[in-house]
């Protein structure tokens, strides 16, 4: 009976790990939509995107009441432990990552159908949101398959969007003294750093799989250092 019972806690497990690692793949047709959204000043679109968070929201509550379970009925210990404690996180991340993708798309009707955008700030952006899209994938995966050097290279994209993030305010400032053209800058600017935030995630994650493989939590980056 009692090998019974272990054999379902790993499944069980098992199960919830697969279905926080599914929540990434939510995140990232979200951060399609809201790209395109972006692209196109498509407001109906972002809205379809903030109304929909409400299913990354559910896999979010769903899986953590499914790991304290877990915790409560189980008593895990070791590695399981570990991993159950990653999870936790890795699946906070990923509504944080959908809470991102709504914040930005609450942003595109305010500034109308028609706003005086800017070419250069779109494509900056958009070239951010896939560098962010190919976080997410990576850190699922690294996750997936307890990849610690894939983990440690989400740092050197995130640097990437970091420094597109940059791009976008200094062009910002330089776009003119038109107020309305200026206020949409300040919008974009407000979507870039939600983006770059996606991208921050995405190196929690995997700093929750160096966790997992070694047992030892550590920052891959001081918080303080230079930007």
């Amino acid at each position: 009976m009692t090998e019974k019972i272990r054999i379902q806690y790993q499944e069980e497990l098992d199960h919830l790990e697969q279905q926080a690692l599914g929540a990434f793949d939510l995140v990232d047709r979200a951060l399609g939509r809201t790209l395109e959204a972006i692209e196109n000043q498509d407001v109906e679109l972002a809205e379809l995107v903030a109304a929909d968070d409400d299913r990354i929201d559910g896999r979010y509550l769903e899986i953590h009441q499914g790991l304290i379970t877990l915790l409560a009925t189980q008593s895990p210990v070791a590695t399981d432990l570990r991993l159950i404690s990653a999870l936790l996180h890795v699946i906070k991340n990923a509504e944080r990552m959908g809470d991102q993708c709504v914040n930005i798309c609450k942003l595109i009707p305010i500034v109308g159908h028609e706003p005086p955008s800017d070419e250069s700030m779109i494509r900056l952006i958009l070239e951010m949101g896939v560098q962010a899209s190919s976080q997410i994938i990576q850190a699922r995966q690294a996750f997936a398959d307890r990849n610690e050097t894939a983990a440690q290279d989400l740092v050197r994209q995130d640097d990437l969007i970091d420094r597109l993030n940059r791009d976008c305010f200094t062009l910002a400032i330089e776009i003119g003294d038109e107020p309305d053209r200026r206020e949409w800058a300040m919008t974009m600017l407000l979507a870039a750093r939600a983006i770059e935030r996606i991208g921050d995630n995405a190196v929690d994650v995997g700093e929750q799989v160096a966790f997992v493989v070694t047992g030892l939590f550590r920052e891959f980056e001081d918080a303080s250092h230079p930007i």
